[in-house]
């Protein structure tokens, strides 16, 4: 994994661990890990297994997908302000919701001009 990526990683695990007001010997403690071994994720210098990202998610509740970099160019903010409305929906409207933006993403890919409508 490339060092900008496991700075990354590193740099959410010690913000979350800080949001639970843990200390590192207290994460690694509650999950059965070395402390060297939070340090070295927190640092950049280690690509944990997905033995240790399971018990480092589970015990700091963060989602997976916050411990890796988007690849999108839309701002994250937006995209997390939007989610939190999301996750404020009923299943139901979730659903309503997640159909709705399906049919608007087909319908806007089908109006894009593409090579063979330009030839």
């Amino acid at each position: 994994m490339p060092i900008d990526k496991l700075i990354y990683l590193g740099n959410r695990i010690r913000a979350a661990r800080k949001d639970c007001n843990l200390t590192q010997q207290e994460l690694a403690d509650q999950c059965g890990l070395a402390v060297k071994t939070i340090q070295d994720i927190e640092k950049g210098r280690k690509n944990a297994t997905y033995e240790t990202l399971a018990s480092l998610i589970e015990r700091l509740g963060i989602p997976a997908n916050t411990l890796f970099q988007p690849k999108t160019s839309l701002d994250n903010e937006e995209l997390q302000k939007f989610w939190g409305k999301f996750q404020s929906c009923s299943p139901h409207n979730q659903k309503i919701l997640l159909n709705t933006l399906d049919f608007l993403a087909e319908q806007l890919l089908n109006s894009q001009p593409n090579s063979k409508n330009l030839e």
